[in-house]
């Protein structure tokens, strides 16, 4: 295995030789991050425009070119010095194949350009989008049907030969037949118009992922915060707006992050836009009621009651709501449309692309903050400035935030052209990403000729540039699938010879689709507007598009008999139980695949009728299915819910007697037994879930599934007598966690006849000591979980497991990993905390995929040489080993971003720790590092910094530190601080701190102080504070000067036990939590009535204090072992309490009146042991009820000190 060495390490050297040479290692090194790949035009070229230099080339295709470049289309105009020879280069062939469209321009003497034919026959095999001009010709002349072209082809075929020719003659005239424009009859000018419109829809785009850093977007977030101004009482409406792909819903996001736990409750309702157009308009009023107010969905059935609900429930409740994607004035009526609907402090953002529908006077467009009547505030995005617009250029250029040395200019010129816009600046980037310098030097040329213009219509590439399965699983997502979990569409894909399987990852990895931790499949609105406008423009007539999911039109398509051979996907949904559908209404759709149903009934002869049907979902399905003669031979996936169906329900024939069936969902459908599915003997997926006590009996049919990969029964009664006695159906072998079995000691070696088991836990089964060797047969298994298991050795059989891709070995006894570990080549995620491992064997570099290594507690005592081959490795925790000395190699870990060497005996960081840079965070707490490295600087993403010793720190901070932990004596020694550092935690100060430091503080938000030896602590000039935590401070007696914190919401005092005065408290008119703990001297605090927003207020272990003058009574009182604190204090007025141990409330205690419990779940003891009589008989009210406290009904006293249990009482 090769071995790069790092005897030296990367130098902080100024010498200009010295830092070229060290800029070009690094680019040399992050060149290798995406693989092998060939670099790629993919990314740099939308359109490719073919056609005849002489005759169109310096008029209409000139023109055409630049228009399109003026409307940010990145074009690939063919030129004459790249056409060598008689072949189509490799530069031109990769323009063609990347370019989602391809423009061929028809002109007079278009057919004697051999070099034209050629690129066009090479169009064709790459089957993209084709959109002809028929500039001076008709498409009869293309087709050959007149004498235009045909002397130039005899010429042709004399040169190159009939099979040549007669090739571009069949392209000639399958082009011919595309859908174009034609020139005739139009001016220049307004055909160009028409085809950059034409070509910019089909070419919709934006990006879809989330940067990792908000670049440059702070700002904004201090702008919007400004407008939204949480001080003020007011209800107040923002609506931020500018053109796609500026970072609106991002920047809402951040803001509603930031803050939405300020409010009483929160929404942030996306789409709203699309979701309204669909007719759901009662579907957004119930999902801003339910999560505000964190319920199930009321129910209500008309806009009307949802508004009367909406402004009855929340015109007392100070709420946050964020509504993405409004155009027109009626989406905002139905959810908030007046100010009186809200409790004082509301706030409402919205989000747009036109703010026409807001009726804005001429006056308010001028400036980018703009107000609007009372409650309105406009905030108009704008692009990015030029540090932030080049930091993000070399995020995707690169893969860091500056760039290297001798890229400096050309980087800096090229995110000029891009001019701010963010999608701009990640295509070009991306672009650009392993080029060479000559091919930067070529796109900055190109990039000059033409005016800086925004990159737009993105998506549409990517789409062109996938096969028919790929288009068919995307449509089908966009359509139907979004939210749903993977493995359903799966088995249907799969039937159909779509390869889901490798063809989901295509579309992940084109940023097309997202997969979420829970399997669902997520895709971006506007690439869902694409999906779906594909399908619209597949036909002018609605009954012959592909897929119909707008239930109206379908509904209609249906009982008007239009159906066609084309309709593949019906949505059929909000029918009433009693509508039927004859089958007659069915008999025009013969390749139906996908029905989704939500009432109706089946009525009639259905024979043949659904014999391409491959997905039956039906919500409220009849009991009484009237359809005869219903075969259903093909059904792969049959799914039904919120239905009564009987145990000879008509459908469970049809459904359950073929071969293909691969997925059964049953969720409350009222079954007493469940159906026989013996016949189901491909069935891979199970599911039943009834919520109600009498629930189906599972019998011994299932025992014939022998190929049944996942069973889910929830809230069933399974009848293992019968399972077990199956010769094809361990019952033990079906869970994919066995988890907390304390007498397990042993597995069957029938273990491994589980081929098709995915993931197995075995966690906290404490006697299992071995694994058997059957283990390495279960070839699917994706996850094994062997935590706190007393495993003593992996069998050699673990090799086998070619697709394992996350292993927690964490707590078991192994004390070495086999040397076939390296044979994993899936891996993914190794645990290996507080194991007994002294070593990692060599053959660990092996594991080329491996993103995340934890030795945490383990008693590894160095690392292998080959650690620096883990190329894609993320994540290295060494904290609490017994490693000394990091590897020279530590360098080669080009991926690593988080390294946490906390606890360690580790002496010094190795110069090498230069070359990471991607590393963002380095947690070196309670180490024994005592000096960092000057090559620090030179980690250009380094977001998080813990440090033991601060005293000796001679090095300039890396330019992205975001969060800095620091342990020092003299904060006067500390270098100065980065201008954008979030949080700062000091530890160990024994001096105060000095104006400079104070100075570099002013815009700091978080601040923590730890372990201060001083008597008092003064804050002064820390206007933009918002988070301050003061703890274990011993010797701290005062805190003073709060009264400058003028912007802090939440102060937090642990553990300063000699504490007795907080100055200014009373003034911190911002403050919204404050919580006090285990400060035993502190007596009283300042009249707190002015503390108008404090939501939050905690005070525990405070033993001395007494009273807690003017609390505002609309906070959540929390209090515990606090014995004298009482006197003036009503706790009934608060509407939210929880107090224990403190005797002297207990007198001042409101009644108990169980009834109104409503919300109770959880009841313990120790908080009413005081009480006299409780009103056990009336426990019954409590309708949420689900667990009293096992030592509820003790009086023990002993067993009071030693557990705290705490709950909440809703008035």
């Amino acid at each position: 295995m090769a071995k790069r060495k790092y005897s030296d390490g990367p130098t902080a050297s100024t010498n200009s030789s010295d830092v070229e040479s060290s800029q070009g290692a690094k680019f040399k090194v992050l060149s290798t991050n995406r693989g092998d790949a060939e670099p790629s035009l993919g990314a740099e070229y939308e359109v490719f425009l073919n056609f005849r230099g002489p005759d169109t080339g310096l008029n209409f295709t000139d023109c055409l070119y630049h228009a399109m470049d003026g409307a940010g289309i990145r074009v690939f105009r063919d030129d004459e010095e790249i056409r060598k020879g008689e072949v189509i280069g490799s530069e031109l062939e990769r323009a063609i194949k990347s370019s989602a469209i391809c423009i061929p321009i028809f002109s007079r003497n278009y057919a004697s350009s051999a070099w034209c034919l050629r690129e066009l026959a090479y169009m064709m095999d790459c089957e993209g989008m084709i959109l002809p001009i028929f500039f001076d010709v008709e498409p009869r002349d293309v087709k050959l049907k007149s004498e235009v072209y045909q002397d130039a082809l005899q010429k042709h075929e004399e040169k190159f030969g009939c099979e040549v020719v007669q090739r571009w003659k069949d392209t000639l005239k399958q082009v011919a037949r595309m859908k174009g424009w034609d020139l005739k009859d139009t001016g220049h000018g307004e055909l160009i118009r028409l085809i950059v419109a034409e070509v910019s829809t089909k070419l919709n785009k934006r990006d879809k992922k989330l940067p990792d850093h908000l670049v440059g977007m702070q700002g904004c977030i201090e702008d919007v915060m400004s407008l939204i101004d949480e001080s003020s009482l007011d209800v107040r409406y923002l609506v931020i707006h500018g053109i796609g792909g500026i970072g609106k819903t991002t920047l809402a996001k951040a803001i509603f992050n930031q803050i939405h736990n300020r409010f009483d409750g929160c929404s942030f309702i996306l789409n709203v836009r699309e979701v309204s157009k669909g007719g759901k308009d009662i579907q957004l009023q119930k999902q801003l009621l339910s999560e505000i107010l964190n319920s199930n969905p009321l129910e209500f059935f008309d806009s009307d009651a949802g508004i009367y609900q909406i402004k009855m429930r929340f015109r007392r409740k100070k709420v946050f709501i964020v509504l993405d994607d409004l155009d027109e004035r009626g989406q905002l009526s139905k959810l908030a449309e007046k100010p009186d609907w809200f409790g004082p402090g509301s706030r409402i953002i919205i989000t747009t692309r036109d703010i026409n529908f807001l009726q804005i006077g001429e006056e308010n467009r001028e400036n980018n903050v703009q107000p609007h009547f009372e409650e309105f505030k406009l905030y108009q995005m704008r692009e990015l400035c030029h540090m932030h617009a080049l930091q993000l250029f070399c995020k995707h250029a690169f893969g860091i935030d500056s760039p290297p040395h001798d890229y400096y200019d050309i980087s800096r010129q090229i995110a000029l052209k891009a001019d701010g816009l963010p999608l701009a600046l990640e295509v070009i980037g991306s672009s650009l990403y392993c080029q060479s310098k000559r091919f930067w030097k070529d796109t900055l040329k190109k990039l000059n000729t033409v005016p800086n213009q925004k990159v737009r219509q993105k998506l549409y590439v990517s789409f062109e540039m996938l096969d028919n399965a790929q288009r068919q699983i995307f449509l089908d997502i966009a359509c139907y699938f979004i939210g749903e979990k993977t493995i359903y569409p799966y088995y249907m894909w799969k039937a159909l010879e779509f390869y889901p399987r490798s063809n989901i990852i295509v579309l992940t990895r084109k940023s097309l689709i997202k997969v979420d931790d829970d399997d669902r499949l997520l895709m971006h609105d506007l690439l869902r507007d694409l999906g779906r406008d594909i399908v619209r423009q597949e036909d002018i007539v609605q009954e012959k598009h592909s897929r119909l999911w707008c239930s109206h039109i379908a509904l209609e398509v249906v009982h008007s008999r239009k159906g066609t051979e084309n309709i593949t996907a019906l949505k059929l949904i909000g029918l009433p139980k009693e509508h039927d559908f004859t089958s007659e209404e069915f008999s025009r759709l013969p390749n139906l695949r996908l029905l989704e149903l939500e009432g109706g009934n089946l009525v009639g002869d259905f024979k043949n009728l659904f014999s391409s049907l491959r997905w039956l979902s039906w919500h409220r399905c009849p009991s009484d299915l009237q359809a005869v003669n219903l075969h259903l031979g093909k059904l792969v996936v049959l799914k039904l819910s919120n239905s009564e169906i009987p145990e000879n329900w008509n459908g469970w024939g049809p459904c359950l007697t073929n071969h293909e069936l691969k997925v059964i969902h049953l969720i409350r459908c009222d079954l007493m037994t469940a159906p026989d599915i013996s016949t189901c003997l491909n069935l891979r997926i199970l599911v039943f879930a009834e919520h109600r006590p009498e629930s189906p009996k599972i019998g011994s049919s299932i025992s014939k599934l022998k190929r049944l990969k996942r069973l889910e029964i929830i809230a069933a009664k399974v009848q293992p007598s019968k399972l077990s006695r199956s010769p094809h159906f361990d019952l033990c072998a079906v869970p994919s966690a066995i988890c907390h079995l304390k007498n397990l000691s042993k597995l069957h070696p029938s273990i491994g006849e589980m081929a098709g088991l995915m993931s197995f836990s075995l966690v906290h089964c404490y006697r299992l000591r071995k694994l058997p060797d059957s283990i390495g047969k279960l070839r699917s298994l994706l996850k094994l979980n062997l935590f706190n298991t007393r495993i003593r050795e992996l069998p050699n059989s673990i090799v086998d497991l070619k697709r394992l891709e996350k292993m927690n070995l964490g707590r078991t006894r192994i004390r070495e990993l086999p040397n076939s570990i390296g044979g994993l080549e899936s891996l993914l995620n190794l645990d290996l905390q507080y194991t007994e491992i002294i070593a990692l064997p060599a053959s660990t570099g092996y594991l080329k995929r491996l993103q995340r290594l934890s030795l945490l507690g383990s008693k590894i005592r160095e690392l292998p040489d080959s650690l620096e081959d883990l190329k894609n490795l993320e994540g290295l925790n060494l904290s609490l080993t017994q490693i000394r000395e990091l590897p020279k190699s530590i360098g080669g870990l080009e991926s690593l971003l988080y390294l946490n060497l906390s606890n360690t005996k580790i002496i010094e960081l190795p110069a090498s720790i230069g070359y990471l840079k991607r590393l963002k965070i380095l947690n070196t707490r309670q180490s024994k590092i005592r000096e960092l490295p000057k090559v620090i600087q030179m980690l250009e993403n380094l977001e998080f910094l813990t440090y033991y010793d601060g005293n000796n720190i001679d090095i300039t901070w890396p330019p992205m530190l975001r969060e800095l932990h620091i342990v020092c004596d003299d904060p006067r020694s500390l270098p100065r601080l980065p201008l954008g550092l979030h949080y700062l935690g000091l530890t160990g100060v024994k001096s105060p701190i000095q104006q400079p430091l104070l100075s570099e503080l002013r815009c700091l938000p978080e601040l923590s102080l730890l372990e201060w030896g001083l008597t008092e602590i003064e804050f002064k000039h820390l206007e933009s504070l918002h988070f301050l935590e003061v703890c274990d401070c011993k010797s701290l007696v005062r805190l003073s000067g709060l009264s400058s914190l003028k912007k802090l919401e939440k102060l937090r005092i642990f553990w300063c036990s000699q504490l007795i005065e907080i100055q200014d408290l009373e003034k911190m008119e911002s403050l919204e939590e404050l919580f006090i703990e285990n400060c035993g001297s502190i007596e009283r605090l300042p009249d707190l009535s002015k503390l108008r927003k404090l939501r939050k207020f905690s005070a525990g272990h405070c033993e001395s204090l007494q009273d807690l003058p003017g609390l505002p009574n609309t906070c959540h009182l929390h209090v515990h072992a606090c014995p004298t604190l009482g006197d003036g204090l009503d706790i009934s007025e608060f509407c939210q309490r929880c107090w224990d141990s403190c005797p002297r409330l207990y007198s001042r205690r409101p009644p108990i009146v169980v009834s109104t419990w409503y919300a109770l779940s959880f009841l313990s003891y120790y908080a009413l042991f005081s009480y006299q009589f409780f009103p056990f008989p009336f426990l019954y009210l409590i309708v949420s009820f689900q667990t009293i406290s096992q030592h509820f009904f003790s009086s023990s006293y002993s067993l009071i000190k030693r557990h705290i249990h705490i709950f909440y009482i809703r008035k």
